[in-house]
């Protein structure tokens, strides 16, 4: 996609929400793509840019979650155009989420914004609001499950980097936020104006893969009946052993189909899945912190083949095993693939 012309693009405000307890990152990640754009689109004849604002409920000095003190501007007022509003979010935002204030400005600056981009849990600002109210939206893998409870009107995606849908944009936990402002420039500028922020920053411009990647295990609980706990600890003390269902149910001496509705019931999934997913985690911590073959993985974890291998963590992980090893192993070892 090329840089859009010059006649095509004007100076657009944008608006960043800020509260006490905000992540920095949140703020600042955003912030940074939107300033430097105008260098970098004059660099493709384009001649626009961004005016970005930082603004909080009771404006001047705000503490952040990680105790950085952040300059703020007050709440703009009805005057004031808002082409972009940006909701950071952060550990603050249980109680920001409570400003009734807060979120009366956030609707009607919303409705006077051309979009409005959540950053992390800035989401629940956004839901909070009204605004998410039948829409597809992201935020950090470790809130999305209490985004859902709390607004079911709001359909949670876990795993997006960041979400589009309509004049909504929304995007996962902390430096996802500037994979966000790229979109929104790239959408604005094209995508050589946002490719040359993203080289100055040293980044993608779209990050390979989903943030379910990063995300640290959630186990399912540990079953109420004894049986079918051992069975969950024998599946996790040696992954790439037998676990078919047929194999677990004679070890928890039950018939299939009864163990199947026991342990889906108590555990929250079935007992295949559990093992797929046990599977996973083995397979990723060995690309992690081994050298070892995708082969020897496989076979050691319980795929088979490295074929199982790949589709598995394609479908769970968004990811191949070889780009998760590359961009989170820990160990120097060389590394060789079949």
């Amino acid at each position: 996609m090329a840089p859009r012309s010059a006649t095509s693009t004007r100076s657009r405000t944008v608006t960043i929400v800020a509260y006490p307890g905000v992540q920095s990152l949140d703020v600042a990640g955003p912030f940074e793509v939107f300033a430097g754009a105008a260098r970098a689109a004059e660099a493709f004849g384009i001649h626009a840019g961004y005016d970005v604002r930082v603004v909080s409920a009771s404006g001047g000095v705000v503490t952040t979650e990680s105790g950085l003190a952040l300059g703020t501007g007050p709440l703009l007022d009805d005057s004031v155009d808002i082409d972009t509003l940006v909701l950071a979010g952060g550990g603050g935002v249980a109680v920001a989420q409570e400003d009734t204030v807060l979120i009366d400005w956030i609707r009607s600056a919303a409705a006077r914004s051309r979009r409005v981009a959540t950053v992390c849990s800035g989401t629940f600002l956004a839901a909070r609001a009204g605004l998410a109210d039948g829409r597809r939206v992201t935020t950090h893998w470790a809130r999305a499950t209490e985004l859902a409870e709390r607004f079911p009107a709001v359909t949670v995606d876990p795993d997006p980097i960041y979400v589009h849908d309509g004049d909504l944009w929304s995007s996962a936990g902390v430096t996802a936020g500037i994979d966000l402002a790229l979109a929104l420039v790239e959408e604005d500028l094209g995508t050589d104006v946002s490719q040359l922020i993203a080289r100055w920053l040293v980044m993608f411009v779209h990050r390979p893969g989903g943030q379910t990647q990063f995300a640290t295990p959630v186990w399912a609980p540990r079953a109420r009946r004894t049986a079918v706990r051992d069975i969950q600890a024998r599946v996790e003390a040696d992954p790439g052993a037998d676990h078919r269902v047929a194999t677990l149910a004679e070890s928890a001496a039950m018939s299939e189909r009864h163990f199947t509705r026991v342990f889906t019931a108590e555990v929250g999934e079935s007992p295949s899945r559990y093992v797929e997913r046990v599977r996973t985690e083995a397979a990723r911590h060995a690309l992690e912190a081994t050298g070892d073959t995708l082969q020897v993985i496989a076979a050691r974890c319980g795929f088979g083949t490295t074929e199982t291998l790949r589709r598995t963590f394609q479908r769970r992980l968004h990811s191949s095993p070889d780009s998760y090893r590359r961009r989170f192993a820990r160990t120097p070892t060389e590394r060789t693939q079949p």
